[in-house]
């Protein structure tokens, strides 16, 4: 069956994202004029330095100004403007299935992601789409607003392994392939989010911006270390660690079944019994991320589910144009 991608490109999502500019802050590297500062010198709209003329070189980027100071002759030189290529990478195994609607719930890495198969004592603390849902929805939108730019953008997914690896391209057939393998995109397997980002770390051979999405509920030094390599390789990252508020709150006032969503195991407990010190480590798990990317020059955005997409996107990419 056909992937049914345009899903994804709502008019009233569209017309917002064709506002607004997803900038990089950092050096990129590209091959056509664009919105992104460039390593490389050039004559283009950004003046970086002077350097001292040489023969052969143009006359209309001579500085009259400092050659009447100086009675010396120096050229302007310009930073120039690039194409970003951009790389959306989409935690896809099992555990992003879960939603506060459904009927699995499952403890990994010694942070307990639960999902209630009872009613849940707040029904305003649910939310009806899975993390993976959710993510693709901004994946998509932000490879629609690539392409807006005329920037390249990528596709990898991963699990246990990389399952697809679409490289950067500014086409519209390619935006088409991004949407396509969105729209068809479901969870398997067990996570290594930590192996996945440092293999595509290692084959990514132009820095660019990089944009994961997952709950990152891995291990999490070998995590941060993998976000770490991309910024070792100069690459600017992005962050999005996506979570449905049961994850958060823990809001369960009932004796629950909960299920391992990647290893299928079960637990009856009662979460009420628990629920301080499970928000403990919830906030604590959290915030060991959201530290470690500052530290790292990493921008980190945690997203819930039961907020709209397209209110936290552009949130996010309006704080972003503001800051930049």
């Amino acid at each position: 069956m056909q992937a049914d991608y345009k899903k994804f490109l709502q008019p009233s999502v569209i017309s917002r994202l064709a506002n607004i500019e997803l900038k990089a802050r950092f050096v990129v590297e590209g091959f056509i004029a664009g919105l992104h500062k460039s390593p490389y010198h050039g004559f283009s709209v950004e003046f970086a330095e002077h350097r001292q003329y040489m023969p052969g070189d143009d006359l209309k980027y001579l500085d009259w100004k400092v050659l009447g100071r100086t009675d010396r002759y120096y050229i302007k030189q310009f930073e120039e403007e690039t194409n970003l290529k951009s790389y959306l990478i989409l935690d896809a195994s099992k555990s992003m299935s879960f939603k506060s609607t459904g009927t699995d719930l499952a403890p990994k890495q010694g942070l307990k992601r639960f999902f209630q198969k009872k009613p849940a004592a707040s029904e305003t603390q649910k939310s009806n789409i899975t993390k993976l849902e959710y993510c693709t929805y901004l994946a998509a939108s932000l490879a629609v607003l690539m392409n807006f730019q005329k920037d390249a953008a990528g596709l990898v997914v991963y699990d246990e392994d990389i399952k697809t690896f679409l490289p950067p391209k500014a086409t519209s057939q390619n935006l088409k392939l991004i949407l396509n393998k969105l729209s068809s995109v479901e969870a398997s397997g067990k996570t290594n989010t930590a192996s996945a980002l440092n293999l595509v770390a290692e084959r990514i051979k132009r820095r660019g911006l990089v944009i994961v999405f997952s709950d990152l509920f891995d291990d999490q030094q070998a995590v941060i270390n993998a976000l770490k390599h991309f910024r070792y390789k100069r690459n600017e990252v992005i962050v999005f660690q996506v979570l449905d508020p049961i994850e958060m709150s823990f809001a369960i006032d009932s004796p629950t079944i909960f299920k391992d969503l990647e290893t299928n195991k079960e637990m009856l407990s009662q979460p009420i019994s628990v629920i301080n010190s499970y928000q403990d480590a919830v906030k604590n798990f959290i915030n060991t991320y959201k530290n470690a990317c500052l530290a790292n020059n990493i921008d980190y955005t945690l997203l819930s589910t039961d907020t709209p997409f397209d209110t936290a996107l552009l949130e996010y990419l309006n704080k972003r144009k503001r800051l930049n």
